[in-house]
């Protein structure tokens, strides 16, 4: 069935009112948009924070009236509207079609991030096995990260070209799962995958079982993990967290072991290198655009 779409450019007005108005009209679905390409970053517990400007879109039965939507809106919101427009959708898979846009993406020389079960077009030329390519399939999802931000795929390069067999891997903040369970597709041992969220806590278990890692991988809530030394812990989250457990974060990792830290702006990296050199050595920062990941072997 075609749809109408309407478009309605809110800035940084509540989204709320315009939510419950507009399904209050007949809306079949609404869906709220970046109008200024502005990052949110990892929110606080029990908050869900917006873009500064906000588009908001909202789909209607495509025989409605356009004006008399427009005037029955005005009138439900007590309030002049911000400006609006109109398109007309045809019939799609909604579920798949967000997903049109995006592709398998390459980290390193040989971690694959793929969204339902693509795959890269083969090479022509036979690679030796230790450079065949490690798929992780996985879906882009909007809170939890798979690799489309700079700050995870500074995460996942590292990965890559690390000595990971093996190796026991803690992923603090795991989100999706995506940093875990790519360490054990490139040959650690056993991972820990722990975050405050319970949504990332379920989304990485169905994303550990569609990769075949689950019986290596260990999920856990912060509040409930009991974590061992580890190898190589992972923490892409952001630079006041970092700070506050950098004892927590050094005491995990085991002596010679390597600690890998993102989520931080290039800006902040020197600050956060200065305090977690107490324990590492570490090397130079690393960066994409405007993000850093730091790296430090222990002391």
């Amino acid at each position: 069935m075609p749809f109408l779409q309407l478009t309605l450019a809110i800035g940084s007005a509540n989204p709320e009112r315009y939510q419950h108005a507009l399904l209050e009209l007949g809306a079949r679905s609404i869906t709220l948009e970046d109008a200024a390409d502005d990052p949110v970053l990892e929110p606080a517990p029990g908050t869900t924070p917006l873009w500064p400007t906000v588009r908001l879109k909202a789909l209607f039965d495509a025989g409605i009236d356009r004006e008399q939507l427009l005037q029955r809106l005005s009138v439900q919101l007590k309030d002049s509207l911000p400006p609006a427009s109109f398109e007309h959708l045809a019939d799609r898979v909604w579920e798949r079609e967000w997903l049109k846009d995006f592709r398998p993406m390459r980290f390193g020389q040989r971690l694959w991030v793929c969204p339902a079960d693509m795959r890269p077009e083969a090479a022509e030329d036979p690679v030796p096995p230790e450079r065949a390519p490690v798929f992780i399939d996985l879906d882009p999802g909007l809170a939890f990260g798979t690799g489309t931000h700079p700050t995870t795929a500074l995460c996942l390069e590292w990965l890559d070209d690390a000595p990971l067999s093996g190796k026991t891997v803690i992923d603090y903040g795991c989100g999706s799962g995506v940093l875990a369970i790519a360490a054990l597709k490139l040959g650690a041992g056993a991972a820990i995958a722990i975050d405050i969220d319970p949504q990332a806590i379920i989304a990485t278990r169905e994303n550990a079982q569609r990769n075949q890692v689950a019986d290596r991988l260990r999920v856990a809530l912060v509040a409930e993990a009991q974590l061992p030394d580890a190898d190589v812990v992972l923490a892409n989250i952001l630079a006041e967290p970092l700070e506050l457990l950098s004892q927590d974060l050094a005491r995990l990792v085991r002596a010679r072991g390597h600690i890998v830290l993102s989520g931080l702006l290039s800006t902040q990296a020197q600050r956060v290198a200065t305090q977690y050199a107490a324990w590492f050595d570490m090397a130079p920062v690393s960066t994409r655009g405007d993000w850093a990941r730091l790296t430090g072997i222990k002391r």
